[in-house]
Parts: structure tokens; sequence; C-alpha cells
């Protein structure tokens, strides 16, 4: 498979963005072009300053016995700004406010162009917490919660309202919503394990009641929660049922009905 030192650069760098952060052997690589281990180590060093330079992560190298080397998505900050200012403009056009002071915002979350680099921002939040599944609700919080799986290269649970017999078993929990009312959900026993390291990721949060209801179903397997990541969070009300979280979107003016999306600190 030896050729032009271009085409292995490319034919390399693809590799390692078709699946982030999952090692690849460099020896494995030196065979599969026919060069040798010091070649390819050059290779990914000019592969890792290039995607620095782009602002969307490196690659990490383990020196140890495997030699393997892998591209963990690291967004930059002018990067990720630069992303959600675009998504704001959007959000906040007039045609988009929807009765009691919401935004629609499905079309976006659905979009990959968007949610790709949405779940790389969300990962990137998290990247050094090393959780081994991240955990979602059906619906509008599933093109979310698999990018930023995809990103961190881990698998996806997901939380249901609806037990389904194509799920298999599953455990079931019973939470408060904000209007009192105590409502169900469901995950699958073979999508997650005990002592597995969870990150919850959702689409919105406004009184925090699905994301304390996703953890409670942790806390039901026995897994352990290493973060809570929200695209948009509501600043009304201010006390929320988690206590702990990060979002990449702020929703202001709720209760007076007059909504505006801005960036979250």
């Amino acid at each position: 498979m030896k050729g032009q030192r271009t085409e292995r650069l490319i034919r390399t760098a693809a590799r390692f963005l078709t699946c982030p952060s999952k090692q690849l052997s460099l020896t494995s690589l030196a065979e599969d072009f026919l060069v040798s281990k010091t070649v390819i180590s050059d290779d990914v060093a000019i592969i890792d300053e290039a995607l620095s330079r782009e602002g969307m992560g490196g690659i990490s190298v383990d020196r140890g016995r495997t030699g393997g080397a892998s591209f963990v998505p690291r967004m930059a900050a002018a990067v990720k700004e630069s992303l959600l200012k675009e998504i704001t403009d959007l959000l906040n056009c007039e045609e988009r406010f929807l009765p009691g002071g919401l935004v629609y915002y499905s079309d976006i979350l659905f979009n990959p162009h968007y949610a790709l680099r949405l779940g790389y921002a969300m990962a990137s939040l998290f990247s050094e917490t090393r959780p081994d599944v991240v955990m979602t609700s059906e619906v509008k919080g599933i093109p979310l919660a698999i990018f930023t799986a995809h990103a961190m290269g881990i698998p996806l649970a997901v939380c249901r309202f609806r037990n389904r017999a194509s799920d298999g078993s599953a455990v079931t929990v019973h939470y408060p919503t904000k209007n009192g009312d105590v409502k169900a959900m469901y995950m699958g026993t073979k999508q997650l394990g005990k002592g597995k390291r969870v990150l919850i990721v959702d689409d919105f949060m406004r009184g925090g009641s699905t994301a304390a209801g996703m953890l409670l179903v942790a806390k039901e397997f026995g897994a352990e929660v290493t973060g809570t990541g929200i695209f948009m969070l509501s600043s009304d009300p201010e006390v929320k049922a988690v206590s702990s979280y990060k979002a990449l979107l702020r929703l202001d003016g709720v209760e007076k009905r007059q909504p505006k999306v801005a960036l979250w600190e």
C-alpha cells in the first residue's frame, strides 16, 4: 500500500477522524503503508499540528509498549464560541419563539451539520471526566448525545418514557416533575452496568426533573455519574432539581414570555 506521502497523510488522518478517541496501532499503520514506524510517527505529528491549528483537537500518542495513537476532540474556545454564536443568531429569530416563552430548536439538533460540532463542543466540556457511557432521554436529546458519544469513543444509553419489548428487560424509576406529577423512566438492563461511569447529556433543562430522573436511573444501576451536560438551560427557575451541570446555551426571559438565547457562562 506504499504511495505518496500526501496520500498517506490524508488516509491516516481519515482513520483518526472516523473513530475519535479510539486508539490506532502505529505498528499496524506502518505495516499497512509499507513504511517504518518512525515515518508514521512523523506523519502523526504533522496531523496533530494541523488538527490543533484547526481548533478541533489533537492526536494523543501512547509512548508505551503498544505504541498507539488516537484523535481526541477538544474544541478550542474561539471555535466553540463561533459555533455557538452562529446558533444563537439562528435561535433568536422571532419566528422560532413558541408559546410559553420557549424556542424551537429541533431542526438544529437533528441537522448533522450542527449536531456533530455540538457533540464535539459538549465532549470538550467533559474531556477530563473519562466516562464509559453517555446517557440521554428520548427524543430530542439523542442527536447531541450520540455525537458526544462518538467524539468520546463510547456507547450511548437511552432512557425511555415507554417500555418497548424490543429493548428486553428494563429497570424502571419514578421521578417527580415540576408540576407535582410522577413520571416513569425506563432503561434496558443491557445498556448499563454496575460501576460504569456515566455522562448525562440532554437537550433542554428548565426545572431539571428529567436530568434528576436519569440520575436516579444511574443510581439504580450502581453507576457513577461524572457530569451532566445540557444543550440549552433555562435561567428560570433559578433553583434546579440537580445541583451540578454544564450547558452550551442559556435561555432567558421565559417567565416574562420574552425569550432570548445567549451563551451559557
